[in-house]
């Protein structure tokens, strides 16, 4: 390869780098909310995978039937967790697609 293809691929990888901390940053902005049947746990997340809220209707708390809750809350952060990572894909996969390891 020439010094000026070389350059070029650069300018290339650098541009690429920029549109990909720029589309990162916007999806990091965004809310993804999960929720868990009957919409008693609703559990919303940042694009980069943070809690942001966790809302909790006050029938799902039974205090003879704890485990009911935490299946409620776990299906809520679940779906909430995939929303992030089908829009994570679909944002940022055009840059891994055909990079081994990504």
């Amino acid at each position: 390869m020439n010094g000026m293809n070389m350059n070029k691929m650069m300018k290339q990888m650098q541009k690429m780098q920029k549109q990909l901390s720029a589309e990162q940053e916007n999806l990091n902005q965004q809310s993804f909310v999960g929720k868990a049947p009957s919409d008693m746990v609703i559990a919303t997340f940042s694009g980069d995978r943070k809690l942001t809220d966790l809302q909790i209707k006050p029938d799902a708390i039974d205090p003879e039937d704890p485990e009911m809750l935490s299946d409620l809350v776990l299906a809520a952060v679940n779906d909430g967790l995939q929303q992030v990572a089908a829009a994570t894909e679909q944002t940022l996969g055009k840059y891994t697609k055909g990079i081994p390891g990504m």
